[in-house]
């Protein structure tokens, strides 16, 4: 399934029913009074979010959805039937701005829904006209029209691990290894074109594979925003170096960070782990060697992983749970 993470839709809620204008007759009441009964309203627009879905796919095969209109009063005082709302389901983590840029809702949790355009009221009777001295009204109201707008549908994927490296680092493939997700994996650049999740460790943590970066991320180049708007929505960073002929672990680590800070400077606030991947590689480089005994000089925290032979990964998943123990102890006190 394509995997599509933005939209714009436009949106028109449903009109209200007109009221309606009637006069009761019978055999006994040649001149019954006025039994014209009001409009139904006319269906909103829901956006609710959904646990199940991952993608903004399908508004972008149909862009545009309107409600129901409300039916129109009849005589004998019956009221017009109200049309039902139309709920427009979304993936956890999106949020919907205004067509002027404006956040209406970050819809983060299941269910939670947000009416993104009203449905219209419906219009007056000619009973609701009546007085004593009025008694034979003949007006009523047309019902009013629903709200009408575009909106801006933006995924941000939620976990709590967001994988950070650039493309070829082996991120995919310790997704593979940590976890039954299955995402692509090959020998060369981009090979993960959209978020990929997987849950891992005896906490049962959520981690995403997010398209790599490269040089210029911050002003779209390459996969660029569409990979950062992702890692925004992480609780911790876990940064994915690997050896290259080309530069050290350290100038890796430098560029990554400064692709991140240059697009969001409040990422440098989130808490994250380093893992250097590939250490099967160590055996055959005394350069690779030189570099990982520098990088772990100056970063003792960091640690040596290789994702294919499955190496070091029970370290790392407890390092992981540890924390994001001390994330949510942080989160809860901040909540009391």
């Amino acid at each position: 399934m394509k995997f599509v993470d933005e939209a714009k839709i436009h949106l028109k809620a449903g009109d209200g029913g007109s009221g309606s204008i009637s006069f009761f007759r019978g055999p006994h009441l040649p001149k019954g009074g006025p039994d014209g009964g009001n409009g139904g309203r006319g269906g909103s627009i829901i956006i609710r979010a959904d646990e199940n879905l991952q993608s903004l796919l399908d508004f972008k095969f149909k862009p545009q959805y309107k409600a129901k209109r409300g039916e129109d009063g009849r005589g004998k005082n019956q009221n017009g039937k109200s049309a039902e709302d139309l709920v427009l389901r979304v993936p956890l983590g999106t949020r919907v701005t205004s067509e002027d840029g404006v956040l209406q809702m970050d819809l983060v949790t299941n269910n939670q829904e947000m009416v993104a355009v009203q449905g219209g009221k419906g219009g007056k009777g000619n009973t609701a006209f009546k007085s004593s001295t009025r008694q034979a009204p003949r007006i009523a109201t047309s019902g009013e029209s629903g709200e009408e707008r575009y909106i801006f549908l933006e995924l941000k994927t939620l976990s709590d691990v967001g994988l950070v490296g650039f493309p070829n680092a082996g991120k995919s493939s310790l997704l593979r290894a940590l976890s039954a997700a299955t995402p692509k994996v090959a020998n060369y650049p981009f090979t993960t074109l959209r978020p990929h999740l997987g849950v891992i460790g005896d906490q049962s943590f959520v981690m995403a594979d997010i398209p790599g970066l490269i040089a210029g991320a911050h002003k779209d180049l390459g996969l660029g925003h569409k990979f950062l708007r992702h890692i925004s929505r992480t609780k911790i960073l876990l940064f994915v170096l690997s050896f290259e002929e080309s530069q050290s672990l350290e100038k890796s680590y430098e560029h990554l960070w400064h692709e991140l800070s240059e697009y969001d400077s409040s990422l440098r606030k989130k808490p994250f782990l380093m893992a250097v991947n590939k250490s099967d590689l160590l055996e055959s480089s005394s350069e690779f060697q030189k570099d990982w005994t520098s990088f772990k000089k100056r970063h003792p925290g960091a640690l040596l992983i290789s994702a294919t032979a499955r190496c070091g990964l029970q370290d790392l998943t407890r390092a992981l749970e540890a924390e994001l123990l001390v994330q949510d102890e942080i989160m809860l006190k901040s909540n009391q």
